[in-house]
């Protein structure tokens, strides 16, 4: 029983959790990792979980802003890394919105992705980043203008 509810949830809910902590990340194996160890960590307390999918949205930008943070760490330590395989260059639409999100804080880009991805709703977004509606509001409101200003200039 406990299995097929399990395997239920983790159905429903991998798409949207790779792809929050892609898009709080910017790294799609990292997304992964992320996504694959907060079910893990569900899977330990399953019991003690009364609402899934809540509670892996936090787990998920908690991690995901916890990557980032070694990541800034790495990069002020390490060496260049060598340069990856050449991609295609996106669209100048695709670039222009990936640069536009990129001027915003995590927790901002995880805000607008909760709500403009997923539809979630104030309160929704607020449990998941752990902080007061009011916050999830300024968060939204800095995020749009941000991404007006910058979409606009080109």
């Amino acid at each position: 029983m406990r299995e097929r509810a399990f395997e239920t949830v983790y159905a429903e809910l991998y798409d949207q959790l790779v792809r929050l902590a892609l898009v709080t990340t910017g790294s799609l194996a990292a997304a992964e990792d992320i996504v694959q160890d907060a079910f893990m960590a569900l899977y330990r307390c399953w019991p003690d979980v009364v609402e899934p999918g809540p509670w892996l949205r936090r787990v998920v930008v908690n991690r995901s802003t916890s990557w980032l943070r070694r990541l800034v760490v790495a990069r002020r330590y390490a060496a260049r890394a060598v340069p990856g395989a050449a991609q295609p260059p996106p669209t100048a639409e695709d670039a222009a919105v990936r640069a536009a999100l990129r001027r915003l804080g995590p927790r901002q880009r995880a805000a607008v992705f909760l709500r403009y991805y997923l539809d979630l709703s104030e309160a929704q977004i607020a449990e998941t980043l752990g902080c007061p509606p009011g916050t999830v509001k300024s968060l939204l409101h800095r995020s749009l203008a941000t991404l007006k200003e910058h979409l606009n200039e080109r």
